[in-house]
C-alpha cells in the first residue's frame, strides 16, 4: 500500500513538472513563476550603492505621543525646527512633518534630509547635543512622548526627486513594507519600471529603503488632493497594461507590509 501511494505521488509529481516545463518552452511564463523570487547574482558592489545617492541621507522620526500632549510636543517641535533652521553651519534641512490621521493614532512623522552622507549626521549631531536650549526642548518634549523610533533611510534613485507641495492642502499616503532578505535589487528592478504608471496625476512623493534600523524596510510616500482622490488614481493604474504584472512580481518579495495616511503639520515644509 504504501509502496503504490509512493509510486502515484512520484508520478504525480512528474506530471506537474513535465506540464511547467511546456510552459516554459512555450516561451510564455507560468503563473507559478511569480510566486517565486528570483535569485539575486552576487555582486562585488552594496545594494545601497546601486540603488541611491549615498551622500544624501534622509532620516525618519517615528514619535507615539501621549493622547493628551499633542498641542504642546507640535509646539515643542516647532520651535525645535526654528532652531534647527536657524544653525546654517549643519547640513539639516525639515523635508516633511505629519500626523497620522488613519492608521497608528497619536503619532508624528518627521522626515529630515542631511546632504554630506553620515559626516554631515556626525557633524549635526555634535553641534545640537552641544546647544543648552536643544537640549532643552528634547527633555521638555520626553514629557508628551510614550516612544519613540529613528531610521536612516537613502532615496531610489529611480524615484521622482522631492518636491514640496506648496499649493493648496493634500494627504499624503506613506506604505511601508518589509521584505524577505536579499529581495532590494529585485523590488527595485521591477519598481523603476512600475512608477511609470503612477506618474499621471503627480502622486509619487518619495521612495525610501532603510540603511541603518529596522532593516528590509521600504517607504513609498504618495500625496493626493482627497481620499476620492486617492481611490481613483488607484483605480487608474489598475486600469494600465503593465501595472499589474509588476504588482505580481513585487507581492512575493513582501514579509509585512501596512499603509498610514498623513496630514502635514502647521510646520511642514510640504502642504
Amino acid at each position: 500500500m504504501a509502496i503504490s501511494r509512493a509510486k502515484s505521488l512520484i508520478l504525480t509529481s512528474s506530471r506537474a513538472l513535465s506540464t511547467t516545463s511546456s510552459v516554459w518552452r512555450d516561451g510564455s511564463e507560468s503563473w507559478i513563476s511569480k510566486l517565486l523570487v528570483r535569485k539575486i547574482e552576487p555582486t562585488k558592489e552594496p545594494h545601497s550603492r546601486m540603488l541611491s545617492d549615498k551622500e544624501v541621507i534622509y532620516a525618519l522620526h517615528t514619535h507615539n505621543v501621549r493622547p493628551d500632549s499633542i498641542s504642546k510636543y507640535l509646539a515643542n517641535y516647532k520651535t525645535s525646527v526654528e532652531l534647527i533652521n536657524a544653525k546654517k553651519e549643519i547640513s539639516c534641512e525639515l523635508v516633511a512633518s505629519w500626523t497620522v490621521s488613519v492608521g497608528d493614532m497619536d503619532q508624528c512623522l518627521h522626515l529630515w534630509r542631511y546632504t554630506g552622507g553620515f559626516e554631515a549626521i556626525d557633524q549635526a549631531k555634535d553641534n545640537l547635543w552641544n546647544d543648552p536650549e536643544y537640549l532643552r526642548l528634547m527633555k521638555e518634549r520626553g514629557n508628551y512622548l510614550r516612544s519613540r523610533h529613528l531610521q536612516y533611510l537613502l532615496a531610489f534613485s529611480y524615484w521622482p526627486q522631492i518636491q514640496a507641495r506648496t499649493n493648496d492642502k493634500h494627504i499624503y499616503e506613506m506604505r511601508s513594507y518589509r521584505l524577505k532578505p536579499g529581495t532590494m535589487i529585485e523590488w527595485g528592478n521591477n519598481w523603476a519600471r512600475a512608477i511609470n504608471y503612477r506618474r499621471n496625476n503627480d502622486e509619487p512623493f518619495a521612495g525610501f529603503f532603510s540603511q541603518i534600523g529596522r532593516l528590509y524596510n521600504v517607504h513609498h510616500i504618495w500625496c493626493y488632493k482627497s481620499l476620492q482622490a486617492r481611490k481613483e488614481t488607484r483605480e487608474a493604474a489598475w486600469r494600465s497594461p503593465g501595472w499589474d504584472e509588476c504588482v505580481a512580481y513585487t507581492v512575493p518579495l513582501i514579509r509585512e507590509m501596512h499603509c498610514r495616511i498623513l496630514a502635514p503639520t502647521e510646520f511642514s515644509p510640504t502642504k
